[in-house]
């Protein structure tokens, strides 16, 4: 069994979005209905940014598409609104959607419930960035953790200040650096391990050297760490400086310099300095500006205080210090908050700055605030949506005039020659009928009677097939979601007598279930093929088959008998309003009903078209739009 695309989209367990490449939805599956509560029929043609969203914000949503197509695929998470007002927490993927000739054509969104992951990932980091924050804001002791070998795996500020290592300096090397050459010759690091192993803790004091070679009388505990089955996991370590020495004032005025130097260099931007850790150790005019803090507000405090509330939770304040140090910059545009709340589009460069001996000593962070550029970028945008999407309205008119000037051509010719043809018949009986009289030939009358009436009745229908096809695009769709296997039977239905008659055998074959549409130009559209599948036979028992698929996202049906056919050169003619390829007293007809067809599927933006070769039957192929 083959899977179905269709299928597979429908049921999938993530919610599926497709936009246009102005960000509008052109439809989406069954989950992203679930996860948002809204109907397809509610959304479609809105912009994605505006469904879910606890503010529409186009600035935000352009500056994601435009990632995605850069990228290829850009991933989000953020807060999202129910219909009913719920939050919850998502996942949105973008991913751009291209044509052959590499031209984008729209995005694919994949949209995720992960709120209760999320929940969980949050309560574990907040009570680890508890125990973090509070062994790493104690400056008094150094307190790190050893593995069962001795190699130092966590630092904290305590440890920079009383050792003189920064944390990539020691992490990963043995905690014996701290001894003296003496001790390591007594073998004093080993010992001291195996003492702390065997009776759970060891202490005391002693000289320790530090990174500079200066020793200190340092008081030492160390404690074993097991885990629940007993087994050695490392050790804890805590050492308080007693000799009262200071933090090193070489390496601050070092830091003041370059931040005087950086502040010197950018002028009247927001500019302020972080320590390693991301709390904020100055403040500029600009930034006072900008955010709307005084430096007594912000300084000491972590620098996500200007993050919104997703920002925070996903972890990006401290993503964005982990890339500067890695790269030695980063660089963004987001959204930002002031002091009283509000929003503000920021471009930040957060650079990291390190000493003379190239130990990292915090970062320097550089605030733009873009948004009355950002608001005039976004209504130039709108301007040009707008002038395209005009363009595009008058070309569809241009095409729509042009159409109607065809058919304004076709009804001359219809006037001059199909409607005039029955008037002439009409006229030159009565002529015939008025000698007759004069001459009294009364036995001659009725039959010139009888063929008045039917050139009379002749014009009639020409004239009533007329109305009905020029009536038939000023008559709204009414849009619905139509099982198809009723469609079509319903057409079946009204040609039953013509069925019997003729012996037919029609067969249905259909793996789609439903289509959207107008269920009345449909059930017409359908009757009008079978009921030419039905006349245009070569004396058999007409057979005609009736079967549709799904075609790289559109609905195909295809019509197809074993009559007449139709020859190469006449295939796109006989969509033609009023046009007839055999003499009416062969095949009745007035060339309206494939006409009627060709407007029933473009107003249901579709396409159809036909397959023949003449004596061998024809078949009528049709797309249409699932949704």
């Amino acid at each position: 069994m083959h899977l179905n695309s269709d299928l597979i989209f429908r049921n999938l367990a993530e919610g599926i979005f497709l936009l246009d490449e102005t960000g509008r939805i052109t439809g989406c599956n069954a989950a992203a209905s679930s996860f948002t509560g809204y109907y397809d029929a509610e959304i479609e043609g809105k912009q994605f940014s505006a469904i879910g969203d606890s503010q529409d914000d186009p600035i935000k949503f352009r500056y994601e598409l435009d990632q995605a197509q850069k990228r290829k695929k850009f991933v989000v998470e953020g807060w999202k609104l129910r219909k009913d007002h719920t939050r919850y927490w998502a996942e949105t993927s973008y991913s751009p959607v291209f044509d052959d000739t590499e031209q984008l054509v729209g995005y694919c969104v994949l949209l995720r419930d992960i709120t209760e992951q999320k929940r969980r990932q949050f309560d574990l980091l907040e009570s680890e960035e508890r125990y973090r924050l509070m062994v790493e804001a104690i400056r008094d002791y150094s307190i790190f953790m050893l593995d069962p070998e001795g190699n130092v795996v966590t630092w904290n500020d305590g440890g920079t200040l009383i050792h003189g290592y920064a944390e990539s300096e020691i992490l990963g090397k043995h905690f014996s650096v701290f001894y003296s050459p003496a001790d390591l010759i007594e073998e004093k690091p080993r010992k001291k391990l195996q003492l702390a192993r065997e009776n759970g803790s060891y202490r005391e004091e002693g000289w320790r050297v530090k990174k500079d070679g200066s020793l200190f009388w340092a008081s030492v505990v160390l404690t074993a760490l097991f885990n629940d089955r007993n087994a050695l996991i490392g050790y804890s370590k805590v050492t308080s400086d007693l000799t009262g020495r200071l933090k090193d004032e070489d390496v601050l005025r070092q830091s003041e310099a370059l931040y005087r130097s950086l502040v010197e260099q950018v002028g009247d931007y927001g500019i302020f300095m972080l320590d390693t850790k991301g709390r904020i150790i100055s403040w500029n005019e600009g930034a006072r500006r900008i955010k709307g803090y005084a430096a007594e507000d912000v300084i000491g405090k972590y620098f996500s205080i200007f993050y919104p509330e997703e920002d925070i939770l996903n972890g990006k304040p401290a993503w964005e210090l982990k890339v500067a140090r890695s790269s030695g910059k980063y660089e963004e545009e987001g959204w930002r908050l002031r002091k009283d709340g509000s929003r503000f589009w920021a471009n930040i460069v957060i650079t990291a700055v390190y000493d003379t001996e190239g130990r990292l000593s915090g970062f320097s962070k550089v605030t733009r605030d873009l948004t009355e550029r950002k608001i005039s970028e976004q209504a130039l945008q709108e301007s040009f949506d707008k002038y395209r999407q005009l363009a595009t309205e008058l070309s569809v008119t241009n095409t729509e005039l042009s159409s109607v000037n065809r058919e304004l051509e076709q009804f001359t010719a219809i006037v001059s020659h199909d409607l005039k043809e029955p008037v002439r018949t009409v006229r030159s009986f009565l002529h015939l009928m008025d000698q007759y009289v004069d001459q009294q030939k009364f036995d001659l009358l009725k039959p010139s009677i009888g063929k008045g009436i039917l050139a009379a009745q002749r014009m009639h229908d020409l004239i009533d097939n007329l109305l009905h096809y020029s009536q038939l695009s000023k008559i709204g769709l009414q849009r619905q979601k139509l099982k198809v296997e009723e469609v079509i039977g319903e057409a079946i239905q009204n040609l039953n007598d013509a069925v019997e008659q003729s012996g037919a055998q029609i067969r249905v074959e259909s793996t789609v279930p439903s289509i959207y549409g107008d269920r009345v130009q449909l059930v017409q559209l359908f009757q009008n093929l079978l009921a030419n599948a039905l006349k245009f036979t070569n004396g058999n028992a007409p057979e005609v088959e009736v079967k549709s698929w799904m075609d790289n996202g559109s609905v195909r049906f295809v019509v197809e008998d074993n009559g007449i056919g139709i020859s190469p050169e006449n295939l796109e003619k006989i969509f033609e309003i009023f046009r007839r390829l055999h003499f009416a007293s062969q095949y009745p007809g007035n060339g309206v009903g494939l006409a009627v067809c060709k407007k029933v599927v473009e107003r249901h933006r579709g396409r159809i078209w036909a397959e023949s070769a003449k004596g061998k039957g024809a078949s009528f192929h049709i797309l249409l739009p699932k949704i």
